[in-house]
């Protein structure tokens, strides 16, 4: 199951399949900072919920030699996907990846990238990202999260907590994780807390790394 992308528009005006959100344009920069430190300098990353295909495209880009595999299991973001990366050679075709059905359609990976879906999907699909994590990736490979978390049971902003609520009355499933939950939910399968990191619009990069 994949998430809603409420800040995508979703009719492209160009006459292509490419879908946009804004906020990608915001924080694709803080992001690749993160990501140019903390992923492997080769080998395959696997991005979890692409949505549009703005991030895959760029960080691909941005990350080269790195192979870029991308995934949603929309129909109509895996086209966008497809429509940003022509011409990227190292962004691979979008995989249809649904995180809550076991196996993937993949061995293996150097690292996993998921942005801005586990609060906006029911909890399940954490559940899934986690454990699916845990089959690809080798001892000391990370998986990468970013978006709104709760620290200690508490928003961090006001804005986050009007957020939250917005999120659970659209979908009561839906709603701000709490950190120590994300955390422990990767201890229980083999993925440890290595680092969080503070982003820009009271975001949090959150990396989890595989244990032998």
């Amino acid at each position: 199951m994949g998430p809603t992308y409420r800040d995508m528009d979703t009719t492209s005006a160009l006459p292509d399949a490419r879908l946009f959100a804004p906020a990608t344009q915001r924080n694709r920069e803080p992001i690749l900072a993160v990501l140019d430190r903390i992923l492997p300098r080769s080998g395959l990353v696997l991005e979890v919920a692409s949505g549009t295909g703005e991030h895959a495209a760029w960080f691909a880009h941005s990350l080269r030699p790195l192979i870029w595999q991308p995934s949603d299991p929309d129909p109509d973001l895996r086209h966008s996907i497809t429509a940003h990366g022509t011409g990227i050679a190292n962004l691979q075709a979008p995989l249809d990846l649904d995180v809550t059905c076991h196996p993937w359609p993949l061995e293996q990976a150097d690292a996993v990238v998921c942005i801005n879906m586990i609060h906006i999907t029911p909890w399940a699909t954490a559940e899934g990202l986690v454990a699916g994590s845990r089959a690809l990736l080798p001892a000391g490979a990370p998986l990468y999260l970013y978006g709104p978390f709760r620290r200690d049971g508490r928003h961090t902003a006001p804005s986050n907590a009007a957020f939250d609520r917005s999120l659970r009355a659209e979908n009561p499933d839906w709603g701000v994780r709490d950190l120590e939950e994300v955390a422990a939910l990767g201890e229980a399968h083999g993925l440890e807390l290595g680092e969080v990191v503070e982003m820009p619009a009271n975001n949090l990069s959150v990396i989890l790394t595989r244990r032998p």
